[in-house]
């Protein structure tokens, strides 16, 4: 095990300011940084040399899944070996709690459609961190409030508007997931039962976070009514203090090259006086639950009887009619089920080897799997996403499904940031290594207000990364994704090494955190 005390050489320091690269040397003593001063001006019995790589302050995930990472049996590696040292997560409307004795098996049956199973022992998030705390944490965790989780425990799967008294539930829960040291408020309006609240209920909500807190949103639409959104966004952000946009994209070829105007828009809210910003993930195929290719009008019930309607003649033809015209079904690929079938096969494909039909291929998936599918879903173009990458206030976040699935989940996972150090600042030239590392750094921590991180300065914690700059970067791609990335060769969380020379060293070092003042 690495010393707690060292004094770390012959690196260029990318600190997270945006800053040109520079020689220095950095002591680290009990978890945090004590000095950062030029090359031979420090002196320590202990030493670590870093000649060649680039040390930077650990990576922050600004859009992460990983809600269950506690629970699981085996530490989950996926982010650590990155070089992510803190993750946001609880996005997309998606939070562990709360949970309600009246609904209390509809919040397990809904999320196990994206998270592995898991056995729910809390009702609020005091409960729910005290658990997680409890386990353990391999990097830290930054947990938000989950609209479409606090929809459930106040009204289940309904797909009507909140009442006062649903609202005044969902209020007081937010209000308590401040309170446990929550860091801001998700949606996620295409997914349900969020897509079924109106823009109200939600600014009720962020009135909660008393004008200084953050609204983090997957837009209620982001292919042909992305810029209706995006203001939509914008207006409940300004009420909660703060807009972010999670994972900006266009999807679908219609949309392509609404980018520009969409940043625009964001951008006009900064100039108003409202900040705002977006994250984005470093490829062209998304990734989420299967049950979202389908209708709206299919959402607002539980899960029996949306297998039940699946399954039936009646439900069938109407499925056909309203999806049988679309023409992406091998741009669909099945990513991870509850029984591990079909995992890399398109929709097409699946039809193709039945003799169905893909929208009955997709019902015929759904009813076997009891809805445990996610799709990895081929919509955007790398235009589009290379502008939204170079926006100033654009900083990166996985999107990486929660972990412990298996099968084939999305490559994200495994390689997001060493893909944008690798392909997008080395080889294609599109940022600047120090402003890739600021996206990656400084950028989401005063975004979401995440303490002593995000700057490599004296008095921050010493959560640091130390990469390869010519040789960081991803290998796993959409037919073998589970493949850790090259070029992170030392991680340390609170100046303790978790990774050496690419490999995990065990155990967990991490923690939750609690947002700064």
């Amino acid at each position: 095990m690495t010393p707690n005390s060292q004094l770390l050489t012959g690196a260029q320091l990318a600190d997270g300011t945006g800053s040109a690269l520079r020689r220095a040397d950095v002591l680290i003593s009990d978890g945090t940084i004590a000095a950062v001063e030029p090359p031979g001006t420090l002196s320590h019995r202990l030493g670590r040399d870093l000649t060649g790589l680039v040390l930077a302050p650990g990576f922050i995930d600004a859009h992460s899944h990983a809600d269950n990472a506690p629970l699981l049996d085996e530490p989950d590696t996926t982010k650590i070996r990155q070089g992510v040292t803190t993750e946001v997560v609880g996005n997309c409307g998606f939070s562990l709690a709360p949970r309600s004795t009246e609904h209390a098996d509809t919040l397990p049956a809904f999320l196990e459609r994206l998270f592995p199973p898991i056995s729910y022992t809390w009702t609020n998030f005091h409960e729910l961190f005290a658990r997680t705390d409890a386990a353990g944490h391999v990097t830290n965790h930054c947990p938000l409030v989950g609209h479409g989780t606090l929809r459930i425990a106040a009204m289940g799967m309904a797909g009507r508007t909140a009442d006062d008294t649903a609202l005044a539930a969902m209020r007081a829960a937010l209000d308590e997931g401040m309170a446990a040291g929550a860091f801001g408020l998700s949606s996620g309006l295409i997914y349900p039962p969020a897509l079924f609240a109106g823009t109200a209920e939600l600014r009720s909500l962020a009135e909660v976070l008393g004008g200084d807190g953050i609204y983090a949103t997957h837009l209620r639409d982001e292919g042909d009514h992305l810029l209706e959104s995006i203001d939509e966004a914008l207006r409940i952000g300004q009420v909660a203090g703060r807009t972010h946009v999670s994972h900006l994209k266009a999807a679908g070829e219609a949309n392509w090259g609404k980018i520009g105007d969409a940043l625009t828009r964001i951008a006009r809210a900064r100039h108003l006086g409202t900040p705002a910003a977006q994250d984005v993930y470093p490829y062209t195929a998304s990734s989420t639950m299967l049950t979202s290719v389908l209708p709206a009008d299919f959402l607002g019930a539980g899960a029996e009887t949306l297998i039940a309607r699946l399954g039936s003649p009646a439900g069938r033809a109407e499925l056909r009619a309203e999806l049988g015209g679309r023409d992406d079904w091998d741009d669909i690929r099945i990513a991870t089920t509850a029984s591990h079938r079909h995992e890399g096969s398109t929709l097409h494909e699946i039809a193709e080897c039945t003799g169905s039909e893909p929208v009955d291929a997709l019902a015929d998936v759904l009813v076997q799997e009891r809805l445990r599918v996610a799709m990895v879903h081929f919509s955007m173009r790398e235009a589009d996403l290379e502008l939204a990458l170079t926006d100033d206030h654009t900083m990166i976040g996985s999107d990486g499904l929660p972990p412990g699935t298996g099968g084939k989940p999305h490559p994200r996972l495994y390689g997001t940031f060493p893909r944008v150090l690798g392909r997008y600042t080395r080889e294609r030239g599109l940022l600047h290594l120090p402003d890739a590392v600021r996206r990656m750094t400084a950028l989401p921590a005063r975004t979401f207000r995440i303490p002593g991180r995000g700057v490599i300065a004296p008095g921050n914690a010493a959560d640091l990364v130390a990469f390869d700059p010519a040789g960081v970067r991803d290998v796993g791609d959409y037919e073998s994704p589970a493949r850790h990335p090259e070029g992170v060769r030392w991680v340390c969380l609170a100046g303790r090494t978790v990774v050496e020379d690419g490999n995990y060293l065990g155990g967990k070092h991490g923690r939750r955190l609690t947002p700064a003042p």
